[in-house]
């Protein structure tokens, strides 16, 4: 699914981009007020545009690459996915108001979650049944020859 990006400035950007992503991925893993795989999608469709080997190494990682492709296949996030980001993003969130921020970080921080959760509950949460062919009724008799 590589569609790298032409021009060597836009792949730059890419890249960038996806190392950008990246951190915060990783930053997301350590830490409960941010999500983790959004970051790790976003990452691997920069890296698709700029890094071939990057957005392999992103789908090949043992813990986040089955992830990542039945994402880039099927566009499916898990219910578990779902209750652990919903879980995690409102553990950060009640952890952030905890520690007394400034009034705007909490209004800033509540309106990136609420939107990213809104987005993962969205998605589907199992992958297509594949269409079945309709099936002769074995009921009926044939149609003479």
């Amino acid at each position: 699914m590589s569609h790298r990006a032409r021009h060597p400035a836009v792949r730059w950007l890419y890249l960038c981009a996806g190392v950008a992503m990246l951190v915060l991925g990783i930053i997301g893993a350590l830490l409960p007020v941010m999500p983790t795989t959004i970051f790790l999608i976003l990452a691997l469709a920069c890296f698709s545009k700029s890094s071939p080997r990057l957005e392999q190494r992103l789908l090949a990682h043992p813990r986040y690459g089955p992830g990542l492709r039945r994402w880039r296949e099927q566009r499916v996030v898990p219910v578990k996915a779902k209750c652990f980001a919903t879980l995690g993003m409102g553990a950060g969130f009640i952890a952030l108001l905890l520690a007394r921020p400034p009034h705007w970080v909490p209004w800033l921080v509540g309106a990136i979650e609420l939107s990213i959760l809104l987005y993962l509950l969205s998605r589907p949460s199992h992958a297509a049944e594949p269409a079945l062919a309709p099936q002769p009724d074995l009921a009926k008799p044939l149609p003479p020859r």
